[in-house]
Parts: structure tokens; C-alpha cells; sequence
């Protein structure tokens, strides 16, 4: 009888052997792929940050500061020609461009702890149809950063109000293609001064 009722349970073993792999399969195979490592992370200690234009420092000097105070701080030079653009990858790259991160659909805004003299524009960085880098030049989805001179304020950005150009009917950004944020001072005078103590994605 033994025999017997090893035959007739073997195709039962076999197609469970089968089935068990498939399960696992659907359940984790077909999950949506999101970057979490950049959720609640603070980009001022976590990432380099890079700049362009005319300011005193330079990269070397602001990542310093940045390690050594978690601060970081730009000032612009005297009679500035041109704009003056600080950026940092949303996820940590080894030069100012890379892939873009998918933030999880859960994620609500941006915070940040700045002080500054001069109005700044913040682009939030697309990446490419690609998906190989950022979107250069053109536009981009954007906010003001309202002057806050004399003392350091916290400023919370849901993703909603990053759209393109600024524009209450601009296209609306797209967390799961986030790429980098761009500080912008597109008119910035003598000495003006951004500090920025910290960026963090909630």
C-alpha cells in the first residue's frame, strides 16, 4: 500500500513545489520599485553639494563647512555678474548628475532651514526622458524661498507646489522622476548671503 499512496500524492508535492515560487513571484516580482534611502534623510550632512557662479567659496569650502558644521553657507562677491546656483542630487552621486530617485507615494513634502538676504528660486529637478541623468536648462518645476534675513526659518514645501516655472497652472512635479534641488539667485548682489542648515524629504 505504501507504494500506492506515494504515487498518488507525488503530482500534489510536484505541483506545490511549482506553485510556491509562483506565489512569491507575484507577491514581491511586481512590487513597485521606490528609493526609500533618501525619506527623512538630511541632504546637508548626507550628500555633496555643488556650486556655480560667483560666489566666495567654492565647492571645496562649502562641503567642509557642511562636514565640519552642518551648515551650509554661500555668499556672493562683489558686483556678481550672473546667477548664482547651489545644487545637491536628491540621492547621493559622485558629480551633480545621476539617476533620478522614485520617491515613495507616501512622501508629502520638502522641509528646509535656511536664512537668506535675497530671494531665492528652488527648482526641483526632473530626471531626463532617459532616465540616465537631470533635465538641463529649460524649466523647471520651482518655489520662491521668501527672504528671511535675520534669522533662520523652517519652511515646509508639499510636492503640490512645484510646478513648472512657478506658475499656478504649471505642470506639477513628479516625485517618482525627483532628480536634484537647485537654489536659485538669479539677480544676487554684493555680498548677499544664503544659509542653509538643513533639506529633508518627508
Amino acid at each position: 500500500m505504501k507504494p500506492i499512496y506515494f504515487m498518488k500524492n507525488k503530482p500534489s508535492i510536484i505541483l506545490n513545489y511549482f506553485l510556491f515560487p509562483l506565489v512569491l513571484l507575484f507577491m514581491y516580482g511586481f512590487s513597485p520599485l521606490t528609493v526609500s534611502s533618501s525619506s527623512n534623510l538630511d541632504l546637508v550632512k548626507t550628500s555633496t553639494w555643488y556650486i556655480a557662479g560667483p560666489t566666495k567659496e567654492t565647492q571645496e569650502t562649502i562641503n567642509k563647512m557642511r562636514k565640519e558644521k552642518g551648515l551650509i553657507k554661500i555668499t556672493a562677491k562683489e558686483n556678481p555678474a550672473g546667477a548664482i546656483e547651489l545644487n545637491v542630487m536628491v540621492s547621493e552621486s559622485d558629480s551633480n548628475d545621476g539617476v533620478p530617485t522614485n520617491l515613495s507615494k507616501n512622501s508629502k513634502y520638502v522641509s528646509i532651514t535656511y536664512k537668506s538676504n535675497e530671494l531665492i528660486k528652488l527648482q526641483a529637478r526632473e530626471g531626463n526622458k532617459e532616465g540616465t541623468g537631470c533635465v538641463h536648462g529649460g524649466s523647471h518645476p520651482r518655489v520662491d524661498l521668501p527672504i528671511s534675513a535675520k534669522d533662520f526659518t523652517t519652511i515646509k514645501i508639499p510636492w503640490t507646489e512645484f510646478k513648472q516655472d512657478g506658475l499656478t497652472n504649471g505642470k506639477v512635479l513628479n516625485i517618482h522622476n525627483l532628480c536634484k534641488f537647485n537654489f536659485v539667485n538669479y539677480n544676487p548682489t554684493s555680498n548677499a548671503v544664503l544659509e542653509i542648515k538643513s533639506v529633508r524629504i518627508h
